[in-house]
């Protein structure tokens, strides 16, 4: 059973193809510029050597058509008819209250994620985009939209509440809602797994780092608490957003700067975070080069330094808060770009951590880079401590492949 599985973006679309019966990846690829003349069209099968065009694509139907094309080409395709396609699965941003769980997309699912597109403007209208594409171009084709937020519709209220007038709550819907649920909840089971324990059993805090980043409290396998809130904006900081900041601080810039709303926002989601704290520097391997004194002392710049300890000092901060929340931990997971490839940031974030049962030595180091350096080691666990610290590759699409399956075929 083959099962695509689609994130649609406002400019962007992409895709992998999976074979369900072994989970085995068979091609993926991605559509970039979506609406230039010089749009990009990159397609992959595995095992064999990447395709690159650059060429006009108008809107989403003609990029999904032109993938569709390179999946079905009789010297490069991975299939002979599209409807050897079983389903389709979607990445949707934000179900709003509406979605605990992945669903089969009908009108009224339709319907509900363009309500919520009020909640997530940059992505539930692109998201909805590749679903209406994807019903036209393969209209046999059943669709299962899985959110982003489904996740984390355990928490309980005095998680997701905040401490406003109670009447926006229930006449906007105004509170937590979380987000990069997929990613928690695969990171979350695969560390049970890991630790060869039932899920049911642990307390499990799990770090997304990336351009975006966010920590999720999981215990017994369910959300009870997570960093990012009504936007992807609260929490830490990130690449371009500034995370946790005083609300009246806005107030005050808005007026001292006579910035309009739109502006704020611009300032606050693609200004900010280690971007805006570094004067025009996101990548976090770009920061940590310059924050390294002994490693490279010609480029070292004690500025970089304190970002790298602002960035760090926030992620251990929600990691001990998370702890509290769940009277104790079994395992911390990192994951995502940063989490995964950083032993600079993982480093900092455990340093002392050594109360809460993290144990960092030599061996866990070397174990350590090595995972960073592309190659997986012998085990995942960095820490020798009774609390395991964790580095595993989160995988998204597998969890909405999944999804999907369970979905229409049980």
């Amino acid at each position: 059973m083959k099962i695509l599985v689609l994130n649609c973006g406002s400019s962007s679309v992409k895709y992998q193809l999976i074979e369900m019966d072994d989970e085995r990846l068979i091609c993926k690829g991605i559509v970039e510029r979506i609406g230039e003349q010089d749009a990009i069209v990159r397609y992959r099968p595995v095992g064999r050597p990447e395709k690159r065009v650059v060429r006009p694509i108008a809107d989403h139907t003609e990029a999904i058509d032109a993938f569709l094309a390179d999946l079905l080409d009789p010297v490069i395709g991975v299939i002979q008819d599209r409807r050897e396609i079983a389903a389709v699965g979607h990445r949707v941003v934000h179900g709003g209250e509406s979605f605990a769980q992945s669903v089969r997309v009908d009108d009224q699912v339709i319907q509900a994620i363009d309500e919520c597109s009020v909640f997530a403007p940059l992505h539930n209208p692109a998201n909805l985009l590749g679903i209406r594409v994807c019903m036209n171009l393969l209209p046999d084709t059943p669709n299962v939209a899985v959110f982003d937020t489904a996740f984390h519709q355990t928490m309980p209220a005095s998680s997701y509440l905040y401490a406003l007038p109670i009447r926006f709550y229930r006449k906007y819907k105004v509170r937590r809602y979380g987000f990069h649920g997929t990613s928690h909840r695969y990171v979350s089971q695969k560390a049970a797994e890991v630790l060869g324990r039932p899920i049911e059993e642990l307390k499990i805090i799990t770090c997304h780092l990336g351009n975006g980043a966010s920590i999720a409290a999981v215990k017994g396998g369910k959300s009870v608490d997570t960093s990012m809130g009504f936007t992807p904006l609260e929490g830490l900081v990130m690449g371009t957003r500034c995370g946790d900041i005083d609300p009246a601080l806005v107030l005050y810039l808005m007026k001292q700067e006579d910035l309009t709303a739109q502006q704020m926002d611009e300032l606050l989601n693609k200004q900010s975070g280690v971007f805006g704290l570094t004067d025009g520097v996101q990548d976090m391997r770009d920061i940590e080069d310059r924050a390294n004194k002994e490693g490279k002392p010609d480029m070292y710049d004690p500025h970089f330094d304190l970002v790298l300890d602002i960035y760090c000092h926030r992620i251990k901060k929600y990691i001990g808060a998370y702890a509290a929340v769940m009277g104790g931990v079994d395992a911390i997971v990192f994951t995502g770009g940063v989490g995964e490839n950083s032993p600079v940031v993982r480093e900092r974030v455990c340093a002392g951590l050594e109360y809460m049962g993290v144990k960092m030595d030599d061996e866990c180091h070397r174990i350590n880079q090595i995972f960073s350096r592309g190659r997986r080691a012998d085990t995942p666990n960095i820490s020798c401590g009774s609390t395991a610290v964790l580095v595993l590759e989160t995988n998204e699409e597998l969890v909405i492949a999944r999804d999907t399956r369970q979905v229409l075929f049980g």
